[in-house]
């Protein structure tokens, strides 16, 4: 008898929820992720926002204070506020407020309290002298969103300050101030533009700039800027000074219109017609100034070698035109004509073809107008008529400049590359600077005046190609023929100084600091 046997399956019954929780476990594993991953994107998107923000703020108060160091600016802060030089231990703080809100930096209980300033120097910002200039966005101001920089603070460094030594291997030296020279050389005379300590003749004031930006949630930046002027800085030891060998003793070929005389050097018989450097300021300055005591040269000459005509080129073209003339020219020492050699008191950048193309440059890069003049001379009507007392220009002329019949008033510094050809009806005061073909001419009479003081350097050679950088300038003109005239030139230190503002302030390093 045979006996029935079942056979037991195994159920799978089950298995399809088992496979299905895990793929729904794994997808909700992947979605975490997701949004793990989406918030932590969401967070750096705000963090580097929120960084990005308070970056730019800051890097806003730094730019409005550099730019508020400039006369030209509509919001110029003033030798009141920015002294020249910039005592050591004093500050200006710029405050940008908003409403309701109070920023004292040199409080220590303050929220915006300026911890940063001790890292430099060694004391509170609370023992800091301090004066306090609004911001052109406080308290908004503008009427419209504005950067949200809290404070921005200007003020004088030592090398100590700078945690770097200037002088090398003679330690720090916290009470002296650091300027920029870009005139300054190494040991063996080569051109080293640097920091150094203590003013020179050529050297600007070292100033830093530090902003604090802060945000509503929390994020904070301080950024910083090392500055210095850049600034011509020019001097001059004669109202009329010629830098170059054998002055007047070069004739231009192509000198245009034709000179009067068979000399390259000639003065107008216009009784009228003076060079004069006693100090004076026929027009006055805005600012004030009262000239000096001390007279300068009528006319200056950078060279006396053995064998330069500069001196009797000079005396020869004065005594030409009638007797009596020669009283005219009158200035340091009472002796007329008053004319002597000035090379150890004309600097040293206004003495060689690569110092005064140096100035051409730097002149250029920073000019209010720069005005070609190589293919058709530049005219009276291309001149900015803006320019003003108050609001003096700096104009560059690439190429020639001819004013003839402008009975108008200029002011600043003008320097022209080719030749000037001026219109004695004219009026400029501030400083004329011919450099390149250095040829300065008139054939006209009129009753203008030149304040200020006048220089010519010829760089180029008689085919208008660059003399090398390392010699001196060639033989300039000064062709003022004899049915010219005006009142002639004035030295003005005054007006000499006045249009001389910064160009520009230079950044010399620029860094953020770390949170102090």
């Amino acid at each position: 008898m045979k006996k029935d046997r079942k056979t037991r399956r195994r159920t799978e019954e089950g298995i399809a929820l088992l496979i299905a929780i895990f793929v729904l476990l794994l997808i909700s594993v992947v979605a975490i992720a997701l949004l793990v991953s989406s918030g932590t994107e969401t967070a750096l998107g705000a963090n580097y926002r929120a960084s990005s923000t308070v970056y730019y703020a800051a890097l806003a108060g730094l730019e409005e204070a550099r730019g508020r160091m400039l006369p030209k600016n509509p919001n110029y802060f003033g030798a009141a506020v920015i002294p020249t030089p910039f005592p050591l231990g004093q500050t200006v703080y710029v405050l940008n407020r908003l409403s309701g809100e109070v920023i004292a930096p040199w409080d220590p209980s303050n929220n915006y309290y300026d911890k940063e300033y001790y890292t430099e120097f060694g004391t509170q910002a609370s023992s800091a002298a301090y004066q306090s200039v609004n911001s052109v966005w406080d308290n908004n101001v503008q009427g419209i969103p504005g950067p949200l920089f809290k404070w921005v603070r200007i003020n004088a460094v030592s090398d100590a300050a700078l945690h770097t030594e200037i002088n090398y291997s003679t330690g720090y030296h916290p009470s002296t101030a650091v300027y920029f020279d870009p005139a300054h050389v190494d040991y063996n005379g080569n051109p080293w533009p640097s920091m150094i300590e203590g003013p020179t003749a050529t050297a600007q004031q070292v100033l830093e700039i530090t902003a604090l930006a802060a945000l509503p949630n929390g994020s904070e930046k301080y950024l910083q800027y090392v500055v210095a002027s850049t600034k011509l800085n020019l001097g001059f030891p004669a109202a009329l000074t010629f830098s170059g060998t054998n002055i007047g003793g070069y004739q231009p070929p192509s000198l245009t219109p034709p000179p009067g005389g068979a000399s390259a050097l000639s003065v107008p018989t216009s009784p009228s017609f003076e060079i004069d450097g006693n100090d004076s300021s026929p027009v006055a300055t805005p600012d004030g100034c009262t000239p000096g005591p001390t007279a300068v040269s009528a006319i200056g000459y950078s060279t006396n070698a053995p064998g330069d005509t500069s001196q009797s080129n000079i005396m020869a073209a004065i005594a030409t035109p009638a007797p009596g003339n020669p009283s005219k020219y009158k200035g340091i020492g009472g002796t007329t004509p008053n004319v002597n050699y000035v090379g150890p008191l004309l600097a040293a950048n206004l003495q060689t073809v690569g110092g005064l193309n140096l100035i051409v440059q730097t002149l250029s890069q920073h000019a209010d107008a720069v005005l070609d003049g190589t293919v058709t001379a530049v005219t009276q009507s291309q001149l900015p008529a803006w320019m003003s007392a108050t609001n003096p220009a700096t104009i560059v002329v690439n190429g020639d400049l001819n004013v003839t019949s402008w009975h108008g008033t200029g002011y600043g510094v003008l320097l022209v590359t080719g030749q000037f050809t001026y219109d004695p009806d004219a009026y400029w005061n501030g400083i004329v600077l011919v450099i390149g073909k250095g040829i300065m001419y008139s054939s006209m009479g009129g009753i203008g005046q030149l304040n200020g003081a006048v220089f010519l350097a010829r760089t180029l050679d008689a085919a208008n190609n660059p003399l090398p950088s390392s010699s001196a300038p060639g033989s300039s003109t000064f062709d003022f023929t004899a049915g010219s005239g005006s009142e002639g030139l004035r030295y003005s230190s005054c007006w000499v100084k006045y249009v001389q503002t910064p160009l520009s302030y230079k950044i010399l390093a620029f860094h953020e600091v770390p949170q102090p």
